[in-house]
């Protein structure tokens, strides 16, 4: 159970999802009972045949912003920037043009301590520091950061999907709730939801309230030790409203579900809980890793994608299903030729 080898499945190459489908709603949906193991198959726009009026909807509105930057060196090189901390680097951008913050660095020969690097007339960088393999930059921005960015900068598609950003990903690579701006990485099991969805599981008596967890790049980080109870997580900053505290209170209250879209919101909530179970409002930073043993207090189903072997992502699933219950549910997927990852299909466990 605490064994990085306990998490791992193979996954033929064509299974990994390239684009979306569309609609995004029209995705395939595996539902898993996470009391009797049951597997069955259908689309995604079906999921209200499986909430029920009283459930409460929980969606993390973080905006992705699209911080993968392409400049040149001093010396007339090219270089590429990941911003990795989007939400600090713009929250400093307000106070000031000068600002430092952590970057993923790539040139053909790394640039040196004291390096300028120049991205647009507006935006430009000098490297302060390199440790473990990531860079401190300062930059001078002239302008809002937000702004530049959405001007020059690319969609931070993840390392699995193997081709260049296009100007659809900047829609398609973003939930339709998302409002508030600092996620390095999508929320992905949102990708599933449409406006129409949304209004017609609304019209049925779900209820919807949000979370914003901006999500960092530290999602794709490998677990890298043996025993994954020696994992630690990034920080990622998150805010739960007075609503959407006292919503989840009242739907518990009244005997409904709380559903989680995506391991970002469970995160959050569970972050947030008290040992009875209430959610705190409030902002913060959350680094709760969860994986088999934990024992939850605020969720009640989940929807999510299929996660990467050994990810934290597919721990945090086998936490709330069942950790043989879930790779049964991928090795059937697998069979059944479902799309994973960011762009593939979803299921829900409850």
């Amino acid at each position: 159970m605490y064994s990085l080898d306990d998490y791992n499945y193979d996954l033929p190459q064509e299974l990994i999802a390239q684009r979306p489908v569309s609609p995004r709603d029209r995705s395939r949906l595996l539902r898993l009972d996470k009391a009797t193991g049951r597997i069955d198959h259908h689309r995604f726009d079906g999921i209200g045949d499986f909430l029920r009026p009283g459930d409460l909807l929980i969606v993390n509105d973080t905006e992705v912003v699209p911080v993968r930057l392409f400049g040149a060196k001093e010396t007339g090189g090219r270089v590429e920037v990941l911003i990795l901390d989007v939400a600090e680097a713009v929250t400093r951008n307000q106070d000031t043009q000068f600002f430092e913050t952590d970057c993923l660095v790539r040139a053909s020969r790394a640039p040196k301590k004291g390096s300028r690097l120049v991205f647009d007339p507006k935006l430009q960088a000098a490297v302060i520091e390199k440790r473990n393999g990531v860079s401190r930059l300062r930059f001078q921005c002239r302008g809002r950061l937000t702004d530049i960015l959405s001007r020059i900068g690319h969609v931070p598609l993840p390392p699995y999907v193997n081709r260049v950003d296009d100007v659809e990903d900047k829609r398609t690579y973003q939930t339709v709730y998302a409002c508030r701006q600092g996620a390095v990485a999508a929320p992905t099991a949102g990708l599933h939801f449409t406006d129409n969805l949304l209004d017609k599981l609304q019209q049925n008596g779900v209820q919807l309230a949000r979370i914003t967890l901006h999500v960092g790049y530290g999602t794709f980080r490998p677990v890298k030790v043996a025993d994954i109870r020696q994992h630690h997580m990034y920080s990622e900053w998150f805010h739960i409203p007075d609503a959407t505290a006292s919503r989840i209170a009242g739907v518990k209250q009244d005997g409904g579900r709380v559903v989680a879209v995506g391991s970002t919101s469970v995160r959050t909530l569970e972050y947030a809980a008290a040992v009875d179970g209430a959610v705190r409002a409030g902002s913060g930073k959350s680094d709760l890793f969860i994986y088999p043993g934990y024992r939850f207090r605020v969720v009640d189903a989940l929807v999510t994608n299929f996660h990467l072997p050994k990810s934290t992502l597919i721990m945090l699933v086998s936490a709330f299903a069942g950790r043989e219950n879930v790779l049964r549910a991928y090795r059937e997927a697998i069979a059944e030729g479902y799309r994973f990852y960011s762009y593939g299909d979803a299921m829900l466990i409850a």
